[in-house]
C-alpha cells in the first residue's frame, strides 16, 4: 500500500510537490513535478496497486459562486488558527474542470471518501492538518512574508515532520536522501524563489501523511462536506487546542489604539480651549 501526497499547483507553470510513503511510514519519494504528464510519471510506480493519493487541491466543485459547504464548515473550526480554506467555485475558470479531479481520473482513482476501493484519491489541506498534528496555535508562516521568517518557519515545519518518527502512525523521513538534500537546500537558501520551489515537496509529505493517518486512525479524522458537494479530509481538531496569542489578545491592541486616539482628541480639545480663551480675552480688551 502506498500513500501519495500531491501539493498541486494552480496551473502547469508552477511546481507541484510530490511525496510517497509506504504502509510502514517510510518516505520513498519526495520531489517536484510540473505538468500532468510529469506528475503521472512520478507517481506511476506507486499507484498501480493499492494506493491512497491525498491531493491538496479541490477535487469536487459544483457551486457556481461563493465557498463550498466543506470550506465553510472547515473555516468555522480553523479560521481562528489562520488556516481557513479559500473558496472554490465554478465562477473561477480553474475550478470548472478541477485539475485534481482530472489527475485522479487519469490515474483511475475513486474520489468518493466513503468508497471501499483499494485505489483512491481524497482532498486534503496541509495547513489545518499541521495545526492538529503538531498542536500549533496558528499556522506556520512559510508561504508569505519576510524571507528569514519564511525560511525559519519552513525549517520548523520540517523538524516537526521529522518528529513524527515517534507518532502513531509513524512517519520516517530522516533516512531519505532526497529529504536530507531538501533540508540542506532550504538551510542554504538566500532568495524567496528558492523557498517557493522547495516548500511544495514539504507540503506534499504532509499530504501523504494525512492519507496514512486516515488509513490507520479513521476515528480521529473529520471529513468536512461530502462527495456530492465537495469535501476536505483532515485530522480532527481537539476541543482543547487554543488559537494563538495574537487571537486571544486581539482586543488588547484595539484598546490601546482607542486610548491613543482619546489622548489625541483630548489634546486637540485642550488646544481649542486655549484658543477660545485667547479669543475671549481679545474681545474683552
Amino acid at each position: 500500500m502506498h500513500f501519495v501526497g500531491l501539493d498541486l499547483a494552480w496551473g502547469e507553470k508552477n511546481h507541484t510537490g510530490v511525496a510517497v510513503v509506504d504502509s510502514d511510514g517510510r518516505l520513498l519519494h519526495v520531489g517536484a513535478a510540473q505538468d500532468d504528464a510529469s506528475i503521472a510519471a512520478a507517481v506511476e510506480p506507486y499507484v498501480s496497486a493499492d494506493c491512497l493519493v491525498a491531493i491538496d487541491a479541490p477535487l469536487i466543485v459544483r457551486n457556481p459562486a461563493g465557498a463550498r459547504p466543506c470550506e465553510t464548515a472547515l473555516n468555522r473550526d480553523f479560521h481562528r488558527f489562520e488556516s481557513g480554506a479559500h473558496p472554490a467555485n465554478t465562477e473561477n475558470p480553474a475550478f470548472r474542470d478541477p485539475r485534481g479531479a482530472r489527475i485522479a481520473t487519469a490515474l483511475t482513482l475513486d474520489m468518493d471518501p466513503a468508497s471501499s476501493s483499494h485505489r483512491r484519491a481524497i482532498e486534503v489541506y496541509p495547513h489545518p492538518a499541521s495545526v492538529v498534528l503538531f498542536e500549533l496555535d496558528k499556522t506556520l508562516k512559510y508561504k508569505k512574508g519576510p524571507f528569514e521568517t519564511r525560511r525559519s518557519e519552513l525549517l520548523r515545519l520540517m523538524t516537526l515532520i521529522e518528529g513524527l518518527d515517534k507518532a502513531t502512525p509513524r512517519l520516517r523521513v530522516n533516512h531519505n536522501v532526497s529529504w536530507v538534500e531538501l533540508r540542506k537546500r532550504i538551510e542554504a537558501a538566500t532568495r524567496p524563489v528558492q523557498l517557493d520551489r522547495d516548500e511544495d515537496p514539504v507540503d506534499a509529505v504532509v499530504c501523504a501523511y494525512v492519507g496514512l493517518f486516515w488509513y490507520h486512525r479513521r476515528e480521529d479524522v473529520t471529513i468536512y462536506g461530502d462527495y456530492a458537494t465537495g469535501y476536505i479530509v483532515t485530522p480532527t481538531l481537539p476541543p482543547d487546542l487554543a488559537p494563538g496569542a495574537r487571537h486571544r489578545a486581539k482586543a488588547q491592541p484595539d484598546i490601546e489604539e482607542l486610548r491613543e486616539r482619546v489622548a489625541q482628541v483630548a489634546a486637540l480639545i485642550e488646544e481649542a480651549q486655549r484658543g477660545l480663551s485667547a479669543i475671549r480675552t481679545a474681545l474683552d480688551d
